[in-house]
């Protein structure tokens, strides 16, 4: 492991992140707020920390593997401690260490679940900062960071395959990795923009159609109102965030490859986005069903369940209304979809689509072995045979997954007085990347107790680097390499 070169990697990610304080500030200035000195306290913070490890740091040789794992997991950490400073300092959010960490994390890992009441009246600076930081980490800064590391001497293959989403991490779209950072976020960023237009002419201002767009491209959820979409009561603005979130979950390489053939109907060909669509469409059905069955519940069944079905299972975390309130199945339904989540390559949370779809074809190899003891069954995606190595792999990432969850949400009840509604929504919607819950995590998480915040936000970071780029610090064989 080289130390000196995995600080100098880490103080010029965090330069770089510095520099996208001087959005906010550029905010601020705009509406003649007084969170200028705020901003530029966090960005000059950050900056001289990041200068001090790249002074640090000596050494032009490539990272291995194993550094890329514990750069990655540097970064989301340090870039959420840092990136916590400016909600820390403004006197109008007035949080604690803890909370300003779980708001900051929450955002960059794309969470979406908050601590903050009151947004409606918070200075539009703060407000537009905790939507870029979530736009931020919803293709992953280090992706955005590698196309410009080898320009410093740095490869960026390992970091890459150490923040890329995904049970099969080496696919390149171009031959160079650094093209391929470049095309993801051309991409992103071109889809953002398109979403902001949509939600523009939907109706929205200006300032809440950038904020929103953002949150609906990264799948993080955060809005600028407490009232979340619903404050807007627009059919329009829900049928953009709709389409958007559908957009979002699906494999950002297959858009740039459907875009670059201007062939659309890859989608169509492609098993997962198959699958995919169909989760969304199977769980929109039977929400709506159960609405329609409980009037009560809700005045618009069909408009209110298809929205949530999408938000929730797409794990992106908007709402019209508090989904918690109704029938108990319809909740719970949400929540497991949201388990499932979106496409691998996607912003999406979850274990992700690709994933559920291999465990369900290897169970039904397994039952075609119990009928033909002697028969071979490949399990195949369309005309391709998936390796075996791939098939444990998904079942070893399941395992540890489920675990992983069961064992913090026991950990959740022990250290606290929460019900296990509460436990149990809390721990999947962080593991997950949702945001909103169950109980008395429905709304925000503020009433937690500052231990549980800390445990949650482990299983944010767990979450967005799917569980084993983290886990692998904690082996002693990492160490001894």
């Amino acid at each position: 492991m080289h130390l000196p070169v995995i600080l100098r990697v880490t103080g010029i990610l965090l330069m770089l992140f510095s520099t996208m304080l001087a959005m906010p500030m550029l905010v601020a200035y705009i509406y003649s707020e007084d969170t200028y000195a705020t901003f530029l306290s966090g960005f000059g913070i950050t900056l001289i920390t990041g200068a001090a490890f790249t002074l640090a740091g000596r050494g032009q040789r490539e990272l291995r593997s194993g550094d890329g794992f514990l750069i990655t997991v540097l970064f989301y950490l340090g870039l959420g401690l840092f990136g916590s400073i400016p909600l820390y300092l403004a006197e109008a959010t007035d949080l604690s260490l803890t909370d300003a960490a779980f708001e900051s994390l929450s955002a960059l890992t794309t969470t979406g679940a908050t601590v903050i009441a009151g947004l409606d009246e918070l200075p539009k600076s703060l407000l537009f900062y905790r939507q870029l930081l979530q736009w931020f980490g919803g293709m992953g800064i280090i992706v955005l960071a590698v196309a410009i590391l080898p320009m410093l001497g740095i490869g960026g293959m390992q970091l890459y395959r150490a923040e890329s989403p995904g049970p099969v991490k080496d696919n390149k779209l171009t031959p160079r990795i650094t093209e391929t950072a470049k095309a993801l976020w051309y991409l992103y960023l071109s889809i953002t923009i398109v979403c902001t237009l949509c939600y523009w002419a939907a109706g929205m201002s200006l300032f809440d159609a950038i904020c929103h767009s953002f949150s609906t491209v990264a799948i993080g959820g955060f809005s600028t109102h407490d009232a979340s979409i619903g404050y807007f009561d627009n059919p329009a603005v829900e049928m953009v965030a709709i389409v958007f979130m559908v957009i979002a979950g699906i494999n950002f390489g297959l858009h740039f490859i459907a875009i670059n053939r201007r062939n659309p109907m890859l989608y169509f060909r492609d098993r997962e986005v198959r699958a995919y669509l169909f989760v969304l469409s199977v769980v929109a059905v039977i929400v709506c069903w159960v609405l329609g069955r409980n009037p009560e519940a809700s005045s618009a069944p069909i408009r209110e369940g298809v929205f949530h079905a999408v938000s929730i299972a797409t794990t992106t975390g908007f709402a019209t209304t508090n989904f918690s309130l109704w029938p108990s199945v319809a909740p719970i339904i949400l929540l497991f979809a949201a388990f499932a989540g979106g496409c691998a390559g996607s912003t999406a949370g979850g274990i992700k689509i690709i994933r559920v779809l291999l465990i369900y074809l290897q169970g039904a190899r397994e039952i075609r072995r119990l009928i033909h003891p002697n028969g071979v069954f490949p399990v195949k995606l369309g005309r391709q045979k998936v390796p075996d190595r791939v098939i444990e792999a998904v079942w070893g990432f399941f395992s540890v997954y489920v675990i992983v969850f069961l064992t913090m949400v026991t950990a959740v009840m022990l250290l606290s007085d929460l019900d296990f509604i509460t436990a149990f929504s809390a721990v999947g919607a962080c593991l997950n990347n949702l945001g909103p819950g169950l109980g008395a995590v429905a709304e925000n998480y503020s009433a937690l107790d500052a231990v549980v915040k800390w445990g949650l936000i482990f299983a944010m970071l767990l979450g967005r680097l799917e569980i084993f780029t983290l886990l692998v610090l904690f082996t002693p064989a990492f160490w001894r390499r």
